[in-house]
């Protein structure tokens, strides 16, 4: 072989890797935006169904689709986990005179567009008696967008017990609580140490009736 061919060989190569690497990227961000899709997917199934619907009969009529922050995978964080050695269990005030018993599971420490940031977990001591719940984790939360693209009274996203020091807070997955479209229901207000000081961009956007 002369050298001008194995040089024109070496750069295909060179063309073919990158390339494959792009494709690769390219499927696992297209497989990531199709999971969250299915999650949106779901959560306006639910709320469509007149069965089980958090919504009051006069908005249901005219419900489509609740809103979303664009899918953006900079919020699907790599948290440190660090488990609770010494748990308190607290009544958690609600929006209502309820007060159900949580127990303080953990931590979680992550960095957000270049901040360090921790929001404290829970599990709800009753929800766990239930067998499809019984690795079921919580975490209520405010940041920067409520009233101001979220709703005002916070947010939820639901975890499961990590099998090791890390876990994942996709916060693409955060929902709202029922009270943010039906006065009705007795919500958890999320503690002032999961106040986050920055915008999450990210999950359902606040109900606009």
């Amino acid at each position: 072989m002369n050298f001008v061919f194995m040089k024109k060989l070496s750069f295909l190569l060179i063309l073919l890797i990158f390339l494959g690497g792009c494709f690769q990227k390219k499927e696992i961000f297209d497989d990531y935006t199709a999971s969250i899709k299915n999650f949106q997917y779901k959560l306006n199934v639910e709320f469509s169904d007149t069965k089980i619907s958090p919504l009051t009969k006069k908005d249901l009529k005219k419900f489509k689709s609740l809103d979303f922050f664009p899918i953006d995978s900079t919020y699907r964080v790599i948290a440190k986990f660090e488990l609770n050695e010494n748990p308190i269990f607290f009544e958690m005030p609600t929006s209502t005179g309820r007060r159900p018993i949580y127990k303080t599971y953990g931590t979680a420490t992550f960095t957000l567009n270049g901040k360090e940031l921790k929001l404290h977990i829970y599990q709800d001591q009753d929800l766990i008696k239930e067998p499809d719940y019984k690795n079921h984790l919580f975490i209520p939360f405010t940041d920067l967008t409520n009233s101001n693209g979220s709703y005002g009274g916070g947010r939820y996203i639901d975890l499961e017990i990590p099998e090791d020091d890390t876990m994942v807070i996709d916060f693409n997955r955060a929902y709202n609580p029922y009270c943010a479209y039906n006065e009705k229901y007795s919500c958890p207000i999320p503690p002032r140490e999961n106040d986050l000081s920055v915008e999450i961009k990210a999950g359902v956007k606040d109900y606009l009736k």
